[in-house]
């Protein structure tokens, strides 16, 4: 069976793992064939600056994109982001973005077809990929866009590749699993944490780093179920250290 995704050897399918063919191509975006070799798939690493944690109330105020292909980064983007409210102390401490930095910026609804755009073309990456996704739908949820065509990053159904989850597998025993630490590990300058450009390059050379890494599935959709196992057993161990059932 190639990859886990098509026949035995012998071309004869068997119906009692047809469910389990199934489900090895879940999230894989339309674009690039399931048993894509992780080396060739065109990545767009996503990173966000916000407000707080919370993206029912909390904005936005930068995104960057770090273009990835064929084992070197090939450009980068980024917006600054006028979330047209205070940006708290608390925040600011961990980004250095403040009010004065963002007063001139564009709103999000002014650069949402442009970062629609620029997404096109590419599987999204984000290191702890939920947070960043929750707010840029968020994000979109307010805007009036005539979207026919979302680029795989808001597509439903696509999943976003995530460093931290195995991060938490290959790097198991050590105690942080930030990403200035796992960058750190292995040999990846980041110079400005917590700046979206920076972040999303430093988390886009991570996930190369372990795609290397004999352990890991080498095709796209087996690298992507075995993510969504790895999330899996992570959020049943975090109910057990929670005391929840």
């Amino acid at each position: 069976m190639n990859g886990g995704l098509g026949c035995f050897p012998t071309g004869r399918h068997y119906p009692g793992i047809a469910h389990l063919i199934r489900v090895a191509a879940i999230g894989v975006a339309e674009e690039w064939a399931a048993g894509l070799s992780m080396n060739e798939l065109p990545l767009v690493c996503i990173d966000t600056e916000t407000t707080g944690r919370d993206p029912a109330v909390d904005r936005v105020i930068e995104v960057g994109c770090v273009f990835f292909d064929a084992g070197s980064v090939t450009r980068r983007k980024s917006w600054l982001i006028n979330p047209d409210c205070s940006i708290p102390a608390e925040a600011t401490a961990v980004h250095g973005i403040k009010d004065d930095d963002v007063r001139d910026a564009p709103k999000f609804e002014s650069i949402a077809s442009e970062l629609l755009e620029a997404l096109r073309g590419a599987v999204p990456v984000a290191y702890n990929a939920q947070f960043d996704r929750d707010f840029l739908m968020a994000e979109l949820g307010r805007v009036e866009l005539s979207a026919s065509s979302l680029p795989p990053a808001f597509r439903k159904g696509v999943e976003w590749l995530d460093p931290l989850t195995w991060a938490r597998e290959l790097q198991k025993d050590e105690k942080s699993k930030s990403l200035g630490e796992v960058s750190e590990r292995l040999g990846i300058q980041l110079v400005r944490a917590h700046r979206a450009t920076d972040d999303a390059e430093a988390a886009v050379l991570v996930l190369a780093a372990f795609a290397g890494d004999i352990r890991v599935p080498k095709t796209y959709a087996a690298f992507l179920q075995e993510q969504r196992r790895l999330g899996r057993i992570f959020e049943e161990e975090r109910v057990r250290w929670r005391g929840g059932n």
